[in-house]
């Protein structure tokens, strides 16, 4: 017999309830209360949609919705999608190092703008430049919340109420609707379009100079990749139509990388070493792409251009915090030691080879009822390489519904994401670090129970 609103016990009644009486002697009574009165209301919402014909019971729900109500909103996930550096998914994890950097930044006080040499006051954007210049040969740098704000930072220190000079072709969106004319409008830039869509040349550089003119600008495209009939020029030889000019060239390289990509099979992504020798007189990159490290912008050049950039009053705005430092800094000593590639988690997935992974898969499947092994392919994300993919393996499994399968490995104690591809669960492990391994086969054993 269809249930009608008049069948559902009141609040009160659910909060006499045994179950719940048990729960008001370890939780605070209002988070007890809360919970009683979302089940009843989602108990009646579903009697009134139709969805409850038999007995219902809201106090048996109370219990779950206390640990939803008490679990922190940031959790840390399995990401088994293939995508290396998943923008929704945190980009890239941070080394052991890092990590043990960041606790120890954490737990107490640290030396964040101390010199302790000196004994007396110091910076925080000293922590790290030695580091940078060391690796790239920059002659300065400076470290700031994102790559977004390096841009309008150096646009804003540079070129306010001149123009930027940039090629029509290099007017990208990313992720997030983030605009590269919006970001040069809100720095106060004048933004001067050059070329064509597919072709710019050096000469239409110089031939947009003014004495209003500023610098130019190159901008990495992200997301996406120009064939057929294009052209562009080299950063060289931008350089050298700026030094005629006596400008500086401002490289944007978002995700940036000091490793070489091609290594692994993959087209090979601008380094930043390569651009700073190449005369690029400012280059900006994110921290938590190709670098592996926390969310952060980098910028470097010359010592004279990062001079009036740490003296913008927006530098103060924009600076990291002693945590992010900590971490960037243990991720650079992995550069420095050479053992980035065994180190760090995102060179850790990428250098990872297709024999690895399936024998890693075979374990795995061994350990899953249903599970089987199939080859697929992966990507870097983040903006890096677009287009381009790596050989791969994953755990396949078809149940009746994927994506019911796929929720409930969502729902789960540490939460898993993979994708579904022609009715079947992959789960890539190009992205899922080996120490994640038997935690993974847990969380897909106990999913694939509560569905039998």
């Amino acid at each position: 017999m269809p249930l009608s609103p008049r069948d559902l016990p009141s609040v009160d009644s659910v909060l006499r309830d045994g179950r719940v009486r048990s729960l008001l002697a370890s939780h605070p009574r209002k988070l007890v209360v809360e919970a009683a009165r979302a089940a009843v209301a989602e108990a009646r919402v579903a009697i009134l949609a139709g969805h409850q014909n038999g007995h219902i019971d809201p106090a048996a729900d109370v219990e779950h919705r206390l640990l939803q109500a008490q679990r922190p909103p940031l959790r840390g996930v399995i990401n088994a999608t293939g995508v290396v550096i998943h923008t929704n998914l945190g980009r890239a994890p941070l080394s052991a190092a890092a990590l043990r950097a960041v606790a120890d930044a954490a737990s107490g006080y640290s030396n964040l703008e101390y010199d302790l040499d000196a004994g007396e006051r110091g910076s925080r954007h000293a922590l790290v430049t030695d580091l940078l210049r060391r690796l790239t040969g920059a002659e300065d740098a400076l470290v700031v919340n994102n790559n977004a704000a390096a841009l309008v930072l150096a646009l804003s220190a540079l070129a306010q109420g001149r123009e930027a000079v940039i090629s029509r072709g290099q007017l990208i969106e990313i992720g997030g609707g983030f605009r590269i004319p919006d970001v040069m409008r809100q720095s106060g830039a004048r933004l001067v379009e050059v070329g064509t869509t597919n072709r710019t040349y050096a000469a239409d550089f110089d031939a947009a100079v003014s004495e209003n003119t500023a610098l130019f600008m190159r901008v990495h495209a992200s997301n996406f990749a120009q064939v057929g009939f294009t052209h562009t020029p080299a950063l060289a030889e931008l350089v050298q139509a700026a030094a005629r000019h006596h400008l500086p060239v401002l490289d944007d390289l978002g995700s940036g990388t000091l490793l070489d990509t091609s290594r692994y099979g993959l087209a090979r992504e601008p380094m930043v070493q390569e651009s700073l020798a190449a005369g690029a007189a400012l280059v900006c990159f994110s921290g938590d792409k190709l670098l592996g490290g926390p969310q952060a912008g980098i910028l470097l050049g010359r010592s004279e251009l990062i001079a009036r950039l740490r003296k913008h009053p927006l530098t103060r705005a924009i600076r990291p915090d002693k945590m992010t430092f900590a971490a960037l800094a243990a991720t650079l000593l992995h550069y420095v030691r050479g053992e980035a590639e065994r180190e760090v988690p995102v060179w850790r997935m990428i250098s990872a080879s297709a024999s690895t992974l399936d024998a890693r898969a075979r374990g795995l499947a061994g350990k899953v009822v249903g599970a089987t092994v199939q080859e697929t392919c992966s990507t870097v994300g983040g903006g890096s390489l677009p287009g381009q993919d790596q050989p791969s393996v994953a755990i396949a499994l078809s149940p009746n519904s994927p994506d019911a399968l796929a929720r409930r490995l969502r729902a789960g104690a540490t939460p898993v994401v993979g994708r579904i591809e022609q009715d079947r669960l992959l789960l890539d492990l190009r992205s899922v670090l080996p120490e994640q391994d038997a935690t993974l086969a847990a969380a897909l054993t106990s999913a694939l129970a509560e569905q039998r």
